[in-house]
């Protein structure tokens, strides 16, 4: 009711028909109970300011995976809920090699029966492509992180993915607007590093400020004490640094500044560890088992959507590529305003090429890179999340999670032309650099989306409720609380 965020895994639940002996009637199979949650959720919701949400996940070898594969294929179903497939490395390994898997019946941990693990990875390729649901997350890479496995497994996550939990764990999220570090064309890092540790600080009393609704989650999140501090402005910083997204020197300022944060962050909790003591489940975590010193947080660093958050902070979202150069935002009743990106203005000023005439054609598709009297070094600094090939994402995705404890939220934009082969590429490239979760959406797929880019919005049989068009101005049109990253939520 207070509008947050859960996730839920379903792979215990018996299959669908498996018989209950207690009284030889059947199981009605997870997908059932993500029905009644979905519901619950829309109840709930009503009175509410915003709305909840929900993660749902299944392994890959649940006898009633194929179900979940195809459960959001057809709209309005499950729209409370993202879901996410459950998959591992050998599951992977095992689509490379062609082989079989079993399906397993978690009742009593029997095979069902075997199936090629290909089958189940182009139908999940194939559902992705068509409807951006489901993702996918490399449920053996979160857990494999699990700071604390004395404690319990990671099997889910937040609704956006970037959040890995135990049961009953939940995590408070804060990030940093990198586009305010940047001075004389350099990123001030002697700035950066009191924000990190005012920001780790924040976020620790956070924790004992909080009330929870069930005792189990008290007791958790006390336990272990996890935080998660990320970064949003990232492509702001880049263009301020005169750094084109899509190429290897941001992949490089990626790693640096994420992998300053990160080190940073642990300096501090370790500094609060020896004021306030350390999480309470600290003996027996991996820190104790590698005879680190005692720290305050069981994890400190993860990368949010920041959906919302990046309109108030007045910077693009998260670690994502610009969505638009220009566009209109439809605001109340009917409202519409020409944003056009800060940076972009003051370089079309200064440079003379500045009008109101060109900032409305570029407002057309949101995208510099075919709009006459823009120079060529402008238009590769100024890359939108639809210029930038799909690698870049990935690659970008990637280099962020090499120093995040938690894990990464980004959404692999994809135009409305791309096939289920360029999802299959993003899904390899993922595994090989082992990023733990990918999530794709390819522009158009469906008909309630909060960013509609040129004339995908035609393609669609219905106009999305959210968002104000006025099909005859021919400009890209985005919801009023949109800012980039998934075009499906803004959670």
């Amino acid at each position: 009711k207070t509008g947050g965020g859960t996730g839920f895994t379903f792979t215990h639940l018996r299959p669908k028909n498996d018989v209950v002996k207690s009284t030889g009637g059947i199981a009605s199979g997870p997908l059932s109970f993500m029905r009644v949650f979905d519901v619950a959720t829309d109840i709930i919701k009503q009175g509410g300011k915003r709305r909840g949400a929900n993660m749902g996940i299944l392994r890959y070898d649940h006898p009633d995976i194929f179900d979940f594969i195809t459960a959001k294929s057809t709209e309005g179903i499950l729209s409370n809920f993202n879901i996410s497939v459950a998959i591992t490395e050998e599951f992977m390994k095992a689509v490379e090699n062609d082989d079989e898997i079993d399906l397993i019946n978690p009742r009593d941990g029997k095979p069902v029966r075997r199936v090629k693990a290909r089958v189940i990875f182009d139908l999940l390729v194939y559902n992705a492509w068509k409807s951006g649901d489901p993702g996918i997350i490399f449920v053996d890479r979160l857990d494999r992180d699990n700071p604390t496995p004395h404690i319990g497994h990671i099997e889910s996550t937040n609704p956006c993915g970037e959040q890995p939990l135990l049961p009953y764990e939940a995590c408070n999220l804060g990030s940093i607007n990198l586009s305010k570090f940047v001075k004389d064309g350099k990123i001030d890092y002697e700035h950066l590093k009191e924000v990190v540790y005012t920001a780790v600080h924040f976020l620790d009393n956070v924790i004992d400020m909080s009330r929870y609704p069930l005792e189990q989650i008290d007791r958790m999140v006390r336990g272990n004490r996890k935080i998660g501090l990320g970064v949003m402005g990232f492509a702001d910083m880049l263009i301020q640094l005169g750094i084109p997204y899509n190429s290897d020197e941001a992949l490089q300022k990626a790693e640096e500044i994420m992998s300053f944060i990160s080190k940073t962050a642990k300096e501090k909790s370790r500094q609060l560890a020896e004021e306030r003591g350390a999480f309470p489940n600290f003996k027996g975590s991996v820190f104790d088992q590698r005879g680190e010193p005692p720290i305050r947080n069981a994890t400190l660093t993860t990368i949010a959507p920041t959906g919302t958050i990046s309109i108030i902070g007045g910077c693009s979202s998260g670690i994502e590529p610009l969505f638009a150069v220009v566009y209109i935002r439809n605001v109340m009743e009917g409202t519409e305003l020409l944003e056009v990106n800060p940076y972009f203005e003051r370089i079309a000023k200064e440079q003379g090429f500045y009008s109101e005439e060109l900032m409305r054609e570029v407002a057309r598709t949101g995208s510099v890179q075919h709009v006459r009297g823009i120079p060529e070094k402008v238009k590769r600094l100024f890359v939108t999340a639809h210029d930038i090939h799909p690698e870049w994402h990935v690659r970008m995705q990637a280099a962020f999670q090499k120093y995040v404890d938690n894990a990464v939220s980004k959404t692999v934009n994809l135009p409305y032309h791309a096939t289920p082969r360029d999802v299959e590429m993003i899904y390899m490239l993922g595994y090989k650099l082992g990023v733990k979760g990918i999530t794709v959406y390819r522009d158009g797929s469906k008909s309630e989306q909060v960013i509609y880019i040129g004339d995908s919005r035609n393609r669609t049989e219905t106009t999305p409720p959210s968002v104000n068009l006025n099909l005859g101005n021919g400009f890209l049109n985005v919801d009023s609380e949109y800012s980039g990253g998934c075009e499906t939520c803004t959670i």
